[in-house]
């Protein structure tokens, strides 16, 4: 399967990723993938779900390379279904990489082009978010103020890492504490500076590609 181009949607747990990633996927032609969204499609009772179940209660990431593999499998069963052209489509990936070690292990499934950092300073914030989504969607990993505590932990000793194995240039830092409309504004503005760039680095190639001469070919003796 070729790589698949991607840009990342990043920040800690209740920085409003999924709303913001779902809200630029309808708003553009990205392709919205949330690993959080993949790994509760899965069955409960699933040896897979079991796994899954065993760390998201204590608020801990999933091993590195289970992650990567229900990811893949969920990305192989899109191409395979025609749900996504690895030639055409762009994803929009929420949740993944959340280690250093998932950056090279994904190397081989997508191509990341740009980074959307959603910064919220304040953790009290955070927590307010969370444990009131765990009351309007049922999230019984958010209503928990220890585990949520305890991912954010994770989130700064980890995930956060994950930024320092990207070029400083592909990466956007959007303000998460203004509301979730200015938030998607900013992101959305970000993603057309992104897109222009990317158009005109692209002119130079494609005149370069125009310009050059056909190998003629060699005359047999």
């Amino acid at each position: 399967m070729a790589k698949i181009s991607a840009v990342l949607i990043f920040g800690a747990p209740g920085s409003g990723k999924g709303t913001v990633g779902a809200k630029l996927a309808a708003t553009t032609s990205l392709k919205h993938l949330s690993t959080g969204d993949i790994f509760r499609g899965i069955a409960p009772s699933s040896e897979s779900g079991k796994l899954l179940a065993s760390y998201s209660s204590k608020g801990l990431l999933v091993p590195n390379e289970a992650t990567v593999e229900i990811f893949g499998r969920y990305v192989e069963g899109l191409v395979n279904t025609n749900k996504l052209n690895p030639e055409k489509d762009t994803l929009l990936l929420d949740g993944i990489p959340r280690t250093v070690e998932q950056v090279k292990l994904i190397e081989s499934i997508v191509d990341v082009k740009h980074i959307f950092v959603l910064d919220i300073k304040d953790e009290a914030t955070i927590v307010a978010r969370l444990l009131n989504r765990a009351k309007i969607e049922g999230r019984k990993d958010d209503a928990d103020e220890n585990v949520i505590k305890n991912r954010l932990k994770v989130y700064k000793e980890s995930t956060a890492k994950v930024l320092s194995k990207y070029n400083k240039k592909i990466i956007s830092h959007i303000v998460g504490d203004n509301t979730p409309d200015e938030v998607f504004s900013d992101v959305l503005k970000a993603y057309v500076d992104f897109c222009k760039a990317s158009a005109k680095a692209a002119k130079p190639a494609k005149k370069a590609a125009a310009k050059k001469p056909a190998a003629k070919a060699k005359k047999s003796k």
